[in-house]
């Protein structure tokens, strides 16, 4: 049975938004331009029984656009909707960055503590020299060394798995706050900090502090025996081909799946999560599982402050490291790009800041991205690698523009 694009979208919240932007005067060709605009382009990249994507669009706190197309999961046909959850993997790190923020704003804190006073066990000196915020801004000089000839180690690792090596490091890439290299195995040490300082499973103490707070009803931290409700399935394309760029977390050669799915146009797709994709297993790094709906709830109790205080938050939206240029990665490195504290920050975009994330594991792709000045949330999440998430997402932004949602 075919399946139907979802769109739901309030034109009442969009005419007022409207109505803001171009001072008191309602457009009504902005407003259905922006839908038309909208549809269109998610109906060219996603068919209807395929691996997709949802994108919701909010202006000051509330919906103005919300999409669902394709498929959550290619066995069952389920449909993608604002409900459904994805894997955000790196999107996750600014939940830990917050975690920690809240212990800071309690004085059970300090970012400007250093690793060796927390991790005892990490014997060499080069500890003394990396700072927390080195840490949370990927600028520690701390290198990637998990044992990658072990595949089922990369599959299966925890987070705690992860940061094993980390007791025998002796030696660093560069001076800690130098230079900004990505790497995602020192946020896992705070999957071991938050409970030395709580005294609670990092889990609970999320759900407590952030959770609970912001009422997110549909989120989870991914765990191999969890059952996620309206979870979604991410997808690659089934052949053997390279998946690499600067707007991805990996480059790898994909084998061949033996379960093949064929959608109507005639493309081969192969799931791709945990089972089939390293290092799924980690929480703190990339771990969350969440649907559009529930993260605008997690952007709107940021904005209004309900989890740390402004200052804090702010701390986290503030230049820490320049990424643009760096000689040791080279994803997110464009022109104007700078990292916050769990948050890339572009100053490209001429009128207003642009604070966002990107998340990439296996098939899974996410952008989350806010406009500072403008109030404008932009969420997009898919189950599937194959589509330019950049070029997807200046459409996305010009389209918002030429529409008066974004000025």
């Amino acid at each position: 049975m075919k399946k139907v694009n979802i769109v739901m979208i309030s034109l009442a919240m969009l005419a007022s938004v409207a109505m803001q932007s171009c001072g008191g005067k309602s457009h009504q060709s902005d407003r259905n331009a922006l839908v038309q605009r909208l549809d269109s382009l998610m109906s060219a990249h996603y068919a209807d029984d395929a691996p997709g994507a949802a994108l919701l669009i909010a202006k000051n706190g509330e919906i103005i656009y919300d999409s669902g197309r394709g498929v959550a999961d290619m066995d069952t046909k389920q449909p993608i909707d604002g409900n459904t959850a994805f894997n955000i993997a790196s999107i996750t790190k600014q939940f830990t960055v917050i975690g920690a923020l809240k212990l800071c704003e309690e004085g059970k804190l300090s970012l400007d503590d250093n690793v060796a006073q927390h991790f005892l066990e990490f014997e060499s000196d080069i500890w003394k020299q990396v700072k927390l915020r080195h840490l949370l801004s990927h600028s520690s000089g701390v290198p990637d060394a998990r044992p990658r000839n072990d595949y089922d180690f990369m599959l299966h690792a925890t987070d705690m798995q992860s940061i094993e090596y980390m007791k025998d490091l002796d030696k660093l890439k560069f001076e800690p706050g130098t230079n900004y290299d990505y790497i995602n195995p020192t946020f896992d040490l705070f999957y071991a900090l938050i409970p030395k300082l709580t005294g609670e499973r990092f889990e609970d103490y999320q759900k407590r502090v952030i959770f609970d707070v912001a009422d997110m009803q549909n989120v989870q931290y991914f765990a191999a025996d969890a059952s996620i409700t309206n979870m979604a399935h991410g997808y690659v394309i089934n052949e053997k081909t390279i998946t690499s760029g600067s707007d991805s977390d990996y480059a790898k050669q994909r084998d061949v799946a033996e379960k093949d799915y064929v959608d109507q146009s005639g493309k081969h797709w192969a799931e791709c999560d945990y089972g089939e994709e390293t290092f799924f297993a980690t929480k703190a790094d990339g771990g969350i599982y969440t649907s559009t709906h529930d993260f605008l709830k997690w952007e709107n109790a940021l904005a209004q402050n309900k989890i740390v205080g402004e200052s804090y938050r702010d701390m986290a939206y503030t230049e820490h490291i320049e990424v643009t240029g760096s000689p040791y990665c080279s994803y997110q490195n464009r022109k104007n790009t700078y990292y916050g504290l769990g948050w890339f920050i572009d100053k490209s975009f001429p009128r207003d800041t642009k604070i966002y994330h990107t998340g990439d594991n296996g098939g899974f792709q996410a952008y989350a991205c806010k406009y500072l000045k403008n109030k404008v949330n932009v969420i997009m999440f898919e189950n599937r690698n194959d589509i330019d998430r950049w070029s997807t997402q200046l459409e996305i932004e010009r389209i918002l523009e030429e529409t008066g949602i974004l000025k």
